[in-house]
């Protein structure tokens, strides 16, 4: 019979399912076999065919029919019997690794009988060379596409998460995941292994290439970006909540390390965090970068490669691998192979800060600079010269890549969106981590970190809420640290700093009085623009770049849950002589700037967000001459103040002498001279580390299922039901 025949009759046979009201039979085998009829049916026809509304209306009227449809050919009542929900992994497990169906056959006979497929040894099967296998099968296009229906499915069995509100206590692990990544499942490692090496190798070869490799890397497309979602989504795991495995500094013959403890129950994280051979650590962090860089590569070689769309699960997997696996992350930062992850996450910043539908990608990016920032190297390698000429829509400027960093946080701070503040404290955090190993600033650098100091110092922004003075702390502590630690090759920045002498003045003489403070809340009211452009000389941006654009009208986006304060996202820790970091948390009680106890709960404040006080309900809070006196006593400007005192008169003088107003004479000057001595005694570095906590591990299972709900419309698996984890929005 004819395909359209065969159709015609399972859609009869599924609407008579729906509209039965009476419990069929199991053994009337007319009736159900219409379902397994042998109908060369698609993903796409089974949505087209059985609309999810009507699956419902079964469940909720006939459920014993949708029972015996699902059990229809199961061991028939089986005290014992499995769960059908374990049965389905565990059936989906094997055929991940079915010989001729998804896996190439080693043997000249198939395998005809199931018996076959449960005693194969499916590490001999693994998809693709990588960690601990350095076989790479023939691809094989068939194979690909069983297996990417296969993921798709186990996608769809794992997606109870999206049907449970938010809770911040819900450490709850998903049942689905525990059992899929625990012993039971014998191809945990093989799977693992298939699937992170599927994702790290694949190459999105170019289309201007006159052989196969143009069918090729087509179709291995989805196949990756299900392997890259059903891995992020098994690594959904706590790790605040549970003791992550440490490891030695030993090595075993195995691609996973074997130091004790054994570390979490779910295998999957697990093995993540017990790699440790440099080739795959290489392998898997060159493979991340590829894929990462590629969006930049359209930039400026347009469809010289295929364009990938999934580099916010890229993201995710290597936020994963950073904070499950020290050893990797000290890798990373190990030499300057982390400037090739640097270079696209500022790109996506940068592209992303006016569209309101990719504030999640925004977080993430964030989050991901934070993590690294947390380590000395990190700074180090900022240093090296900028030259890869990505075009970007911001100033050209001459420099490292600790310029091209700060000139983009500048861009984002300044022409970003509003939903965007909450990411301020972060990326000055980031700076301020950052800052004391930062040997050379530019001069457009130099300008854009006085133009912030600038805005954030003005007396309205000042005192419309309470929180806004925290982003100036964070300022001038970067200051502080490049005169007391990089103070000779900084003359740009000192330059700056006495150029725009006037508002650390400002800031030494902050008005008090209540008469002031009104006025300037008054201000406030008329000027809503949150942080003018004037005073920072945008330039010309680069040759070729796109200025960033917001979201189309319409476009879909997910809900977020709110990010926990700076204070909780991260600890303080002092930097010693020897250069080892001393925890600084937790402190005695003491009351912190804003005139709150320091330790516990966050403050009321914070949780208004720095919304302008007048909009807050009922005036909630209204800055005092009391809370302004509590923090600008304690505004570190000491070291600035001595730098001007010392150094303005002798910049004076050269001026008056010369009859110069020409920079580069002063410069000179600035360059040669020397401040030894004549400074306060240096400061211990301060260093504010990334922890890991409940509330990000929640905002990124949030973040996580949104993206993998927005990405999956072919066949729309998950729209129209009644998600509960986040809100779909139209911007």
């Amino acid at each position: 019979m004819g395909s359209s025949d065969s159709k015609l009759n399972f859609r009869k046979a599924v609407i008579q399912l729906t509209t039965k009201t009476q419990p069929v039979e199991a053994t009337d085998d007319a009736f159900w076999d219409q379902f397994w009829a042998d109908t060369a049916t698609s993903v796409q026809d089974v949505f087209a065919l059985v609309p999810a509304a009507e699956i419902r209306a079964v469940r909720e009227e006939s459920p014993s029919n949708l029972a015996t449809l699902c059990y229809k050919q199961g061991e028939e009542d089986d005290e014992n019997a499995r769960p059908l929900a374990e049965s389905l992994l565990l059936a989906i497990a094997d055929l991940l690794f079915c010989p001729d169906f998804t896996v190439q056959s080693h043997r000249r006979s198939t395998v005809d009988s199931a018996e076959d497929v449960h005693s194969l040894d499916s590490c001999e099967y693994i998809w693709e060379a990588g960690v601990g296998f350095a076989h790479s099968p023939q691809p094989n296009y068939i194979h690909d596409m069983n297996r990417m229906e296969l993921l798709k499915l186990l996608l769809t069995c794992f997606s109870e998460a999206m049907y449970l509100p938010p809770a911040p206590e819900s450490g709850s692990t998903n049942p689905w995941v525990q059992f899929f990544c625990s012993t039971e499942n014998r191809h945990a490692l093989p799977l693992f292994t298939s699937l992170l090496n599927t994702v790290c190798a694949y190459d999105p070869v170019g289309y201007g290439i006159p052989y196969n490799h143009l069918l090729f890397s087509d179709y291995r497309e989805p196949l990756v970006e299900e392997a890259a979602q059903v891995l992020i989504v098994t690594l959904d795991h706590d790790s605040a909540s549970s003791a992550s495995p440490t490891v030695d500094g030993t090595t075993t013959g195995t691609a996973m390390d074997d130091a004790d403890p054994p570390g979490p129950e779910n295998l999957f994280v697990n093995y993540l965090s017990r790699i440790h051979r440099e080739e795959d650590f290489q392998f898997i962090l060159k493979g991340i970068a590829r894929l990462l860089s590629n969006p930049l590569l359209q930039t400026y070689l347009p469809n010289s490669t295929k364009k990938i769309q999934f580099h916010q699960e890229l993201l995710v997997l290597f936020w994963k691998l950073c904070d499950f696996n020290k050893k990797f992350l000290f890798f990373v930062l190990k030499s300057s192979d982390v400037l090739d992850i640097l270079v696209p996450i500022l790109f996506f910043l940068n592209d992303a800060r006016a569209d309101q539908s990719r504030v999640g990608l925004m977080h993430i990016g964030v989050f991901i600079l934070l993590l690294l920032s947390g380590e000395r190297n990190f700074g180090v390698r900022l240093n090296k010269p900028y030259s890869v000429r990505v075009p970007m829509d911001i100033p050209v400027f001459t420099g490292t890549h600790a310029d091209l960093l700060i000139v983009v946080f500048h861009k984002i701070i300044t022409s970003g969106h509003q939903r965007l503040q909450p990411l301020f404290d972060c990326l000055l955090t980031i700076v301020v981590n950052v800052s004391p190993y930062l040997k050379s600033l530019s001069m457009v650098t130099a300008n854009k970190l006085l133009h912030l100091l600038e805005a954030f110092s003005t007396t309205w922004f000042l005192f419309s809420a309470a929180q806004n003075h925290h982003l100036v702390f964070f300022l001038l502590e970067v200051f502080n640290n490049i005169i007391q630690y990089q103070f000779d090759g900084n003359s740009n920045l000192v330059y700056a700093i006495i150029r725009k002498r006037s508002v650390f003045h400002q800031l030494a003489n902050l008005p008090t009085d209540p008469p002031t403070i009104h006025k300037a809340l008054q201000r406030r009211r008329r000027t809503p623009e949150p942080l003018s452009r004037t005073g920072s000389q945008e330039g010309t941006s680069m040759e070729g770049s796109r200025p960033a654009a917001p979201a189309e009208p319409g476009t879909l986006k997910t809900s977020l849950v709110a990010t926990p304060g700076i204070d909780k996202l991260t600890e303080k820790s002092q930097v010693s002589e020897d250069g080892t970091l001393r925890s600084l948390e937790p402190e005695p009680q003491q009351s912190s700037e804003d005139g709150s106890p320091a330790k516990g709960e966050p403050s009321q404040a914070w949780r208004e967000q720095r919304r302008p006080s007048s909009s807050s309900a009922s005036g909630q809070w209204s800055p005092t001459p009391e809370w302004v006196l509590s923090w600008k006593s304690k505004l570190p400007l000491q070291t600035i103040m001595r730098l001007l005192q010392v150094l303005v008169p002798q910049v004076e003088k050269i001026c008056i002498d010369k009859g110069l107003t020409d920079e580069s004479e002063i410069l000179r000057f600035l360059q040669h001279g020397t401040l030894v001595g004549l400074l306060p005694v240096p400061h211990p570095i301060l260093i504010r580390k990334y922890q890991a906590n409940s509330g990000t591990a929640m905002w990124f299972r949030t973040y996580m299922w949104g993206v993998i709900y927005l990405r999956n419309v072919d066949p729309p698996v998950w729209y129209d039901t009644d998600v509960k984890l986040f809100e779909i929005q139209r911007v």
